[in-house]
């Protein structure tokens, strides 16, 4: 959006309180769509101030920035010191100016804090804002604090923050929620066939005893992982219909199922599709092993090449191939997704060859 500067005095401007709403909030303790580390999550309704900005408002910039100095170290789009700043006198939104403005809440009381962003939300007029932060109810509520900063702001009666400072700093002294501590065997999103997956790697073996997670798509938007460390995942495809559609498009949702990889140890193994790149490319980028699947034989050359492991369908069988041996995993049946069959084969196979690696080089060790 383009800044514009008609300056607006303050009988022409619409009370912000009842114009930029809070729709949702929540915080993410695991992995998620915009950072391995947790966030707080804000979507916001902007009515008719999506096409009010600050630099409509006289001294808005002024009374922001003498409430909160602090600004004026962040560096925004524009990557120097004095970035926002600027990007406020020429004229930015709402939604933008709350994410700066919780950040720099908790900048005030200590927190090191700097990632953030602001997106289009899923329908006009509303945006999803998400920012780092350190302790959970500080991060929360720095939120409903930036929001009413940056209302008072637009209409005209903000003076100071420091009562909110004075609560964030409260709160922070009061025990934070504790950090995730799950540990499973794996991890198992996609669109379609989770739970036929899971039922088909205890099938083989996989999991009787080891925890695997079913996590569905729009539960990562939402929340994050609910884990901290998986011994390998499986992403099945990156058709996703539980999700917003914005979240649908190829590469949004390419990403968001990628999150698995976030938390796989190192050296730890993906299963992805073939034609999955995006998720191989994350995968990789997260030192992990990736492995494709087909569920027919449409996989090229490059694809075998670059990738640890390979499943394939070949003459209604599933053929495995490994650093191992190359395997015929048994018959393609009729009761279950393909896709489930064959990527639970591929990944049984490999966590079964990992595991056999481990217990060797624990005798060799112990035997001298």
């Amino acid at each position: 959006m383009t800044a514009h500067t008609e300056v607006l005095a303050e009988s022409e401007r619409p009370d912000p309180a009842a114009e930029i709403r809070m729709t949702t909030l929540h915080a993410t303790r695991g992995a998620n769509y915009w950072l391995r580390d947790p966030v707080v999550r804000l979507d916001l309704s902007v009515g008719a101030y999506e096409h009010i900005s600050s630099a409509d408002v006289p001294g808005f910039t002024d009374a922001l920035v003498g409430a909160m100095p602090g600004l004026i170290e962040h560096r925004c789009s524009i990557g120097e010191r004095g970035g926002f700043v600027l990007r406020l006198r020429r004229g930015t939104y709402a939604a933008h100016i709350v994410e700066h403005v919780a950040l720099e809440l908790q900048t005030m009381i200590g927190h090191e804090v700097g990632y953030g962003r602001t997106r289009g939300g899923d329908v006009e007029s509303e945006y999803t804002l998400i920012f780092e932060r350190i302790h959970e109810q500080v991060g929360l509520r720095a939120a409903a604090l930036a929001l009413e900063t940056v209302q008072r702001a637009f209409a005209g009666t903000l003076e100071t923050v420091e009562p909110y400072i004075a609560e964030l700093q409260s709160l922070a002294e009061l025990p934070d929620v504790p950090p995730l501590r799950q540990r499973v065997l794996c991890g198992i999103t996609g669109g379609d066939a989770r739970g036929e997956t899971r039922e088909e790697l205890v099938k083989r073996g996989i999991g009787e005893e080891e925890l695997i997670i079913d996590v569905a798509p729009s539960y990562i938007l939402q929340a994050g992982l609910p884990y901290s460390r998986s011994e390998f995942a499986i992403v099945l495809d990156t058709t996703l219909t539980d999700v917003p559609e914005r979240y649908q498009d190829l590469e949004r949702a390419s990403r968001l199922v990628a999150v698995v990889a976030d938390e796989v140890r190192r050296d730890g193994f993906v299963v992805c599709p073939a034609k999955a790149w995006e998720v191989q490319d994350r995968a990789r980028d997260e030192h992990c092993r990736v492995a494709i699947f087909a569920t027919d034989d449409d996989v090229t050359l490059r694809d075998q090449k670059l990738a640890r492991a390979v499943a394939l369908v070949e003459r209604g069988r599933i053929i495995l191939d490994t650093d191992a041996e190359r395997t015929d995993a048994g018959p393609l049946r009729g009761d279950a997704p393909p896709a489930a069959q064959v990527a639970a084969a591929l990944a049984a196979q490999l966590w079964q060859e990992s595991t056999a690696r481990r217990t060797s080089a624990t005798e060799t060790s112990s035997h001298p």
